[in-house]
């Protein structure tokens, strides 16, 4: 077991680098960047980083030369023999060669595109523009370490007892979730960290932790590298960016209607079994649901991202059960904002009407909160997102309006095309 407060204390970033692999990623990048490589391949699509946290001040907090160096390395990294042998010959929801030959030629001899980084009023402006395939990879590295740069930052006064101290505290934090969680019934629970992680060392100390705390319960890991390094399940499908870029690049009303779908109908096409999931807030749920046509009813089940989380779920059980489907044999992953109560509440609420899944994201990798001084590691909202895509602006309406992005007047549109109405505001916690 690594001693992480150990390692922080010396600070030598070259043993530990904030990210040290292409495949230290989410899973469902991978899966989502090969059905990118395969079906858009000359889209162009600019990501741009996006603070929602307006009170933490990166720029003021992150050394701009360190964040470059951390960035530059990361543009350094290619796949090694070992993960190319993994991703090759891996069996991923039980499926062999789950990357195809072509794609996995190109990744093997990739490195990630240039970035842009500027400093404005307090925040970075980070954004990678390119082909979409090549810059969308930059997302989840992106973000952990802006993550990471802004916990060391917080700890680097601290002396070595202190980062002793604060680590056993957070370790006995998190180990009294998962006690608390031991014994629901049922429970399957992976870990979504990677994003806004505390750093790579604690993701893999809390992965090692929900193994043993909770055995056959805990079903995998996002995180490709800790996934093969533990011999875990890799875990992920797609998320909101595919409906993004498709209907940003929708020529018309008629077209960005359909997009979410024509994105759901490639996926269809290259993939089966747990990997249909349907992600459909992107343009909140009910509209997309009572417009989806018929084949999608009978795909594995559904994540819900944002809004109400047991609303969502009555609405997705709702609409199987009107096209004729069995909700008991359907899946339901909840990933929105997640910690152990709500996990056992949602858990015991659902139990027996679907089949229940958690992704376990944020607070899991990253809470540290009222561990320090004036709440200094607190987790925050920070993402990493498609702005737009061959020129044309990308809109999230989500289901809490607090979520959504885009230009106003884009935004409007969108809610007339999907027929989106007045929508409850909720905290956005991380």
């Amino acid at each position: 077991m690594v001693d992480i407060a150990t390692r922080v204390w010396n600070q030598q970033w070259k043993i530990d680098p904030i990210v040290r692999s292409l495949i230290d990623n989410d899973f469902y990048k991978l899966l989502m960047c090969q059905s990118v490589f395969r079906n858009q391949p000359d889209a162009h699509v600019t990501f741009s980083l996006i603070n929602r946290t307006d009170s933490v001040r990166l720029a003021e907090l992150v050394d701009e030369g360190e964040l470059r160096e951390q960035l530059d390395h990361i543009r350094s990294l290619s796949l090694t023999r070992g993960e190319s042998t993994f991703l090759r010959g891996n069996t991923f929801y039980g499926k062999r060669q789950m990357f195809r030959p072509d794609f996995m030629q190109w990744f093997e001899n990739m490195s990630l595109p240039d970035y842009h980084l500027e400093k404005r009023d307090g925040q970075y402006e980070l954004t990678f523009e390119g082909k979409w395939h090549e810059v969308m990879l930059w997302e989840i590295p992106a973000l952990a370490v802006l993550m990471e740069l802004r916990g060391r930052a917080v700890l680097n006064d601290m002396r070595k007892f202190e980062l002793q101290v604060l680590y056993a505290r957070a370790m006995t934090k998190l180990w009294e979730k998962i006690q608390h969680m031991r014994d629901v019934p049922g429970l399957k629970i992976a870990d979504f960290g990677t994003r806004r992680r505390h750093s790579y060392l604690w993701q893999d100390w809390c992965v090692q932790a929900m193994g043993e705390g909770l055995g056959d319960k805990f079903i995998g890991t996002s995180n490709c590298h800790i996934a093969m390094k533990r011999d875990l399940e890799a875990i992920g499908t797609n998320a909101h960016e595919l409906p993004m870029v498709y209907s940003a690049l929708a020529k018309s009303d008629e077209e960005l209607a359909q997009a979410p779908y024509q994105v759901l109908a490639d996926w269809h096409e290259e993939h089966d079994g747990n990997l249909r999931i349907i992600l459909p807030d992107t343009y909140g749920t009910e509209g997309f649901l009572k417009r989806a046509p018929d084949w999608l009813a009978g795909w594995t089940g559904i994540r819900i991202d944002s809004g109400d989380p047991a609303t969502a779920a009555e609405v997705a059980i709702r609409w199987w059960k009107e096209r004729g489907e069995d909700p008991t044999k359907k899946l339901i992953i909840f990933s929105d904002g997640l910690d152990e109560a709500k996990i056992v509440e949602l858990a015991t609420q659902f139990e027996g009407r679907a089949k229940v899944s958690f992704g376990w994201g944020t607070l899991l990798t990253n809470d540290f909160r009222g561990l320090t001084p004036d709440d200094g590691l607190a987790p925050f909202s920070l993402v990493c997102k498609a702005v737009s895509a061959n020129g044309s602006p990308t809109v999230k309406l989500s289901d809490n309006p607090n979520k959504a992005m885009g230009p106003a007047d884009e935004i409007e549109r969108y809610k007339r095309v999907f027929g989106v109405g007045a929508q409850e505001k909720l905290e956005v916690i991380v």
